[in-house]
């Protein structure tokens, strides 16, 4: 497999694509036929990857499947979506890693303006419904998701956990605990973020520290007590590091970010593809995941090698 493909040119490309798409609002008149024709079949296919680790590991299964299932695959990593997006519609890019609520509410925005309203929701079948109703028009297919998702998550200590008998985040609103919040400083206004603790759960949040989102700075903050709570992702690796445990968002707070694969229709919408990255979602967890991110970001290993390990390891491709 080529290895990934950082060159200034390719990205120079790719931004040129990302301005004449954006500009025009998505596929032209002209270009409408591409969208209702019949799913292509492109034997080379580049997968991109959003550049941080969990986007690589995803884009290493993803072209490792397809090159077991006879395609001949590049890599290309590009971390702004503002960039890949429209590449993907040009077919400069086939194949990406995305999360289906957050996903379909970019392309609202993109389709609607940027004060569209949120189409992603908790519900996964209403999410991928609005998802690729959106995705269509711009000659995009949403594939299956798996079991894998990557939402927002809250965790506390296990020592605090214990100390409050406390499991999920309705646990936290039924003790009336005063929780300050180790979080993004967007997190005071977002409703899935402080204002939805408080309305969904009861909880009491007096304070946003504005650390960022699963920082370490962020998770010091609650390891020292000088925080209660911090946001975090499902598909965190490092919380044992911190003495740190998830809640269960019991009530649905969280829209369903589940990974799904997308895919330019033209190139690379046919049942050879689907079959090839569906594999994935019979074995992926969202555990999977997490450990896959920690054996990247911890123990330094290449994303190459702990995605082909893992899919050796499920007997999704012969060892060797």
């Amino acid at each position: 497999m080529n290895r990934v493909r950082r060159a200034l040119a390719a990205l120079a490309l790719l931004a040129a694509t990302a301005c004449a798409t954006a500009c025009a609002g998505g596929p032209s008149l002209e270009n409408r036929g591409e969208v209702t024709a019949p799913p292509g079949d492109s034997r080379e296919l580049t997968v991109g990857s959003a550049g941080f680790t969990e986007s690589d590991l995803l884009a290493q299964l993803y072209a490792l499947l397809l090159e077991h299932a006879g395609y001949s695959t590049d890599l290309i990593s590009v971390t702004n979506r503002e960039i890949y997006e429209p590449a993907l519609e040009n077919g400069q890019i086939d194949v990406v890693p995305e999360y289906a609520a957050t996903f379909a509410d970019w392309l609202g925005a993109k389709a609607h303006g940027a004060d569209a309203k949120p189409v992603g929701s908790p519900d996964l079948t209403t999410t991928m419904k609005a998802l690729r109703e959106l995705a269509a028009p711009r000659g995009l297919t949403v594939l299956d998701p798996g079991r894998a998702v990557d939402q927002n998550a809250f965790a506390v200590t296990a020592a605090y956990a214990k100390k409050h008998g406390l499991r999920t985040l309705s646990d936290v609103g039924a003790a009336k605990l005063p929780v300050r919040l180790a979080a993004g400083d967007e997190c005071v206004q977002r409703p899935y973020c402080a204002p939805g603790l408080r309305s969904t759960y009861g909880i009491d949040v007096v304070a946003v520290d504005p650390k960022g989102v699963g920082t370490t700075q962020a998770k010091q903050a609650v390891q020292s007590g000088q925080d209660q709570m911090v946001l975090t992702t499902t598909t965190d690796a490092t919380l044992d590091q911190f003495g740190l445990v998830l809640l269960e968002d019991d009530k649905k707070l969280q829209n369903a970010d589940y990974v799904v694969p997308v895919v330019n229709r033209a190139r690379a919408g046919s049942a050879g593809v689907r079959d090839a990255l569906g594999r994935l979602n019979t074995v992926l967890t969202t555990a999977d995941l997490a450990s896959m991110n920690e054996q990247v970001d911890s123990w330094r290993r290449l994303p190459e090698d702990v995605a082909r390990a893992y899919l050796e390891a499920k007997k999704l491709l012969p060892k060797g």
